[in-house]
């Protein structure tokens, strides 16, 4: 599965386009209707030209300015998805709607677990450089990704992270320390395992690199795999059974929650 960024544009065009056809019949200008919403003018001009990625609480209140009766509102899930890289589009849809969620990490904090500096920080130092407007688009949307930890009914959420990746200390040592404190908090969820792997660890069962399980609400299960810009979604279950049987044995493998939380207490002591 790949993206070229088509269907995010189209989407935001067509947004833009509705608020613009509703602006203009309600005898506005687009700083009169920046107003009304508490945006500036330039905000309202690149969201109706489809440049920026609206936040939802600009298309909530556009709606109830513009009366648009829900004509408006009804497009904020696609508008949301926009935010994410089209190659991660897909799997951002499922994770979002997930009853389990099994995470195996060995390059960096995973999105799920980042920490707002931390994020900013991976995509600060992206090459080819990411412009500033897309970094702060990709932090929310990444974000916005952790609300899972708060759904109701709660999923069941686990992680098999690197040790390698606790001790990169990206974006710097405050920024890593606040980045450790919040895995520690994470993982004293009552939803949430959190398992690190051992760099000295003589077997491993998934040196082919990351990927993550997902079991949806009507018992699917699906594999995600990325690589650079590049993702695939598994659903044949010859394929997801190898992930399934890659993970168990890494839990296996792995630090026992217990002992990777004291691993991290550890690891905050030293510095």
């Amino acid at each position: 599965m790949t993206g070229n960024g088509e269907s995010e544009t189209g989407i935001l065009r067509c947004f833009g386009q509705q608020v613009r056809l509703l602006r203009t019949s309600r005898g506005l200008t687009r700083a009169e209707l920046g107003a009304k919403l508490g945006y500036s003018e330039d905000m309202v001009t690149s969201v109706e030209l489809g440049r920026r990625i609206p936040k939802p609480e600009f298309i909530d209140r556009a709606d109830a300015v513009l009366e648009a009766g829900g004509l408006l509102t009804v497009m904020k899930e696609e508008v949301g998805r926009a935010r994410y890289p089209a190659f991660f589009r897909d799997a951002a849809k499922l994770e979002a709607e997930a009853v389990e969620l099994h995470v195996y990490a060995n390059q960096a904090v995973p999105g799920l677990l980042q920490t707002e500096e931390y994020a900013r920080a991976v995509f600060d130092v992206r090459r080819p450089l990411l412009d500033e407007t897309v970094i702060s688009e990709r932090v929310a949307a990444r974000l916005a990704r952790q609300e899972i930890f708060d759904r109701r009914p709660l999923p069941t959420i686990s992680f098999v992270i690197e040790e390698t990746v606790l001790r990169r200390p990206i974006g710097g040592w405050s920024i890593w320390r606040g980045q450790l404190e919040q895995i520690y908090l994470r993982g004293q969820g009552r939803n949430v395992e959190m398992q690190i792997m051992p760099t000295e660890v003589v077997q491993h069962a998934a040196l082919a690199g990351p990927f993550t399980l997902i079991e949806t609400v009507k018992g699917q299960r699906i594999a995600y795999v990325e690589v650079q810009k590049e993702s695939h979604l598994f659903h044949e279950r010859s394929s997801v059974r190898e992930y399934e049987e890659q993970y168990g044995i890494l839990r296996a493998q792995a630090l026992t929650p217990r002992e990777s939380l004291q691993l991290i207490e550890k690891l905050l002591g030293e510095r």
